[in-house]
């Protein structure tokens, strides 16, 4: 059963009142109560000035890193943001395309290692992909980065400047997912031996995972998982299920939420739950035999970006939630969840604060957005005690 926006009635949709109207805040000023269908929510600015903030991961001492879009990686230590880390690979800035996600290894303690995505220039910077570096970080005497390496790069580079993904997800096998968009070109989302438009499962290092359904390099790229996605650009783990999750973006309506699974085709651009930007209808309709179906959709579109699995305790009311950040109407959205059926959705924050590009739980349990916008943000939301 795919729970659908469209039947607001049935999954009893309500918007939060909000009690009082946010103004800009300063960096760790005295936070503004938001009043949720389960809590009142503190939101506090910890840091400001960013650059368009894409992506945001925690490290062991609670600190953060953040990456702009423009190409520069941050440290944030306690509201103050540090100068840029020297040490990334080239990166072409422009349109969708920048540094995107960055996600801290598991094993960071002993390895020193950060993960991040980025639209890589070809050699003669006329063409772009999507790709996976992975660096140390050493945060003394300032920080900075050493040892930066290309993991993955994206095959058939394009001009286009748009749909690149990304999203970094460590699943507890070892392995990572990395989302790429169709880069554009809708049915390169459809050819197993394109990396756009997919979900790809790599090791640590770089190298194939065995078990990918297309290992051996015959009926796909060895590196492909999923196929048939538009722009995922936000993926999460899903730990009540021990499973990986996606948001994607449609076109104009058919925002998706998909399970990505081994070897299976999610349909883009054959079938969709949206329309064109024109108007006209996508593809073949809304179901074909093989092609999967989303857990959930929006229609008209949100504009879905982070996406965040809730489980910690400072809103024990929201444990076993999904979280999405959504760029349209500038809200956080909360959908509560019956196995993997959504059965309520609440909408929060709507145009209070701008564009939010980023959802992370932190290791306080407390929820951490990414405000995407020239003056960016870092907001982090509590219960009111």
């Amino acid at each position: 059963m795919i729970a659908r926006y469209a039947a607001v009635t049935a999954l009893a949709l309500s918007t939060s009142v909000l009690s009082t109207l946010f103004t800009a805040l300063p960096a760790r000023a005295a936070g503004v109560e938001i009043k949720t269908e389960d809590y009142t929510l503190i939101a506090d600015k910890i840091a400001d000035n960013l650059d368009h903030p894409w992506g945001l991961a925690f490290l062991p001492d609670q600190s953060m890193l953040v990456t702009e879009r423009r190409g520069r990686l941050r440290h944030v230590k306690n509201g103050v943001v540090s100068a840029p880390l020297k040490g990334l690979p080239r990166i072409a800035d422009g349109g969708q395309g920048g540094l995107l996600d960055v996600a801290v290894a598991p094993d960071f303690n002993q390895t020193r290692h950060i993960y991040f995505t980025f639209s890589e220039p070809s050699k003669d910077r006329r063409s772009f992909g999507t790709a996976l570096g992975r660096a140390r970080l050493n945060l003394s005497p300032t920080p900075h980065l050493t040892e930066a390496t290309v993991l993955f790069s994206q095959n058939r580079k394009t001009r286009t400047r748009r749909h690149f993904g990304s999203r970094i997800v460590f699943a507890p096998d070892g392995t990572l997912f990395l989302t790429i968009g169709d880069r554009g070109d809708r049915p390169r989302a459809q050819d197993p031996r394109d990396h756009a438009g997919s979900v790809i499962r790599l090791n640590r290092d770089g190298s194939v995972p065995k078990d990918n359904p297309f290992a051996d390099g015959r009926d796909g790229a060895p590196e492909i998982w999923s196929i048939g996605h538009r722009n995922p650009q936000g993926a999460t783990w899903h730990k009540g299920e021990n499973a990986l999750w996606t948001v994607e973006h449609g076109a104009r309506g058919g925002d998706e939420i998909n399970r990505p699974r081994k070897g299976l085709n999610y349909g883009w651009p054959v079938i969709s739950y949206g329309r064109h930007y024109s108007g006209l209808p996508i593809g073949e309709g809304k179901r074909k035999s093989g092609l999967e179906q989303p857990l959930y959709y929006w229609d008209p579109s949100i504009a879905p970006s982070g996406l965040a699995y809730y489980d910690g305790t400072a809103f024990k009311k929201w444990q076993g939630n999904i979280l999405v950040g959504a760029l349209k109407d500038r809200m956080l959205v909360r959908l509560k969840l019956n196995g993997s059926r959504v059965v309520h959705e609440e909408r929060i924050l709507k145009r209070r604060f701008g564009r939010i590009r980023d959802v992370r739980q932190g290791p306080d349990g407390l929820v951490y957005l990414l405000i995407d916008d020239d003056d960016g943000a870092i907001i982090r939301l509590s219960p009111k005690r």
